[in-house]
């Protein structure tokens, strides 16, 4: 490597990075939950509304028409506001989808509330690993890029246990729980708690150095790679963060 290049060994600790990646991670966690939670709600959802199965193919499918959205979208907002705000933004999503879709009074505002989950999802599908690969040290990139994956999967069995759990609390999907809701409507709500972690924790975590460099914020983003990389080669590192957009600009 030529003299501007970082090592591994510029890096004071992983353990920082680790906390970072796993806290960004949480959008997995809660994209796999959203998109699987539906599951253990069909059968009630067609029930209580009285909807063919087209219906509620479409209500169960619609959750995608939100994620291509989102998807499409949060690269170009996080380039604009930054990856913690979009972050914020996607934990608000999924807290409104939580408590609109379990408070629906019917399939249309089953589907508008999943599509606003669906929305929450197609952010964190990009802000997370982009922001993971941007804050993590070299050694363990691969690693800690993974951890989404990881959140993904834990979401999506999260999501299983709490409806088995939930469903037999009740003594069915489709009887009451608590507070004269069912247990499907309990499902959705149960979303809102690792969704207001997610939320909170995002204010805990330091924005992405790279989007500190592009947005001429140089201090900030002199303060947290010192925090990543303690004080080795700080300007080396800024230096070659704004080659990088230079060559993307190009």
């Amino acid at each position: 490597d030529g003299p501007s290049a970082i090592s591994d060994e510029d890096f004071s600790s992983g353990r920082t990075a680790i906390r970072i990646a796993s806290v960004a991670a949480l959008g997995g966690l809660l994209f796999g939950y959203d998109s699987a939670v539906i599951n253990g709600a069909v059968d009630s959802i067609q029930e209580d509304f009285g909807i063919g199965n087209a219906e509620l193919g479409f209500a169960v499918a619609s959750a995608l028409l939100g994620a291509a959205a989102g998807a499409m979208s949060a690269g170009r907002i996080a380039d604009k506001i930054g990856r913690i705000s979009v972050m914020k933004i996607a934990a608000l999503f999924f807290l409104v989808s939580a408590f609109g879709t379990a408070m629906a009074p019917n399939v249309e505002i089953v589907v508008l509330f999943r599509i606003v989950g669906g929305i929450g999802v197609g952010i964190a599908s990009v802000i997370a690993p982009a922001y993971i690969a941007e804050t993590s040290p070299p050694s363990i990139r691969g690693r800690l890029g993974s951890l989404q994956q990881l959140a993904i999967v834990s979401g999506i069995f999260l999501s299983f246990a709490v409806n088995w759990l939930l469903q037999k609390a009740a003594g069915g999907p489709n009887e009451v729980l608590a507070l004269g809701m069912d247990a499907w409507r309990w499902m959705f709500l149960v979303m809102a708690i690792p969704a207001l972690v997610y939320g909170g924790l995002a204010f805990t975590i330091p924005e992405s150095p790279r989007y500190l460099v592009a947005s001429h914020k140089i201090p900030e983003a002199r303060k947290v790679l010192s925090t990543l990389l303690g004080q080795k080669n700080l300007e080396i590192t800024i230096n070659r963060i704004r080659e990088m957009l230079q060559r993307e600009d190009k």
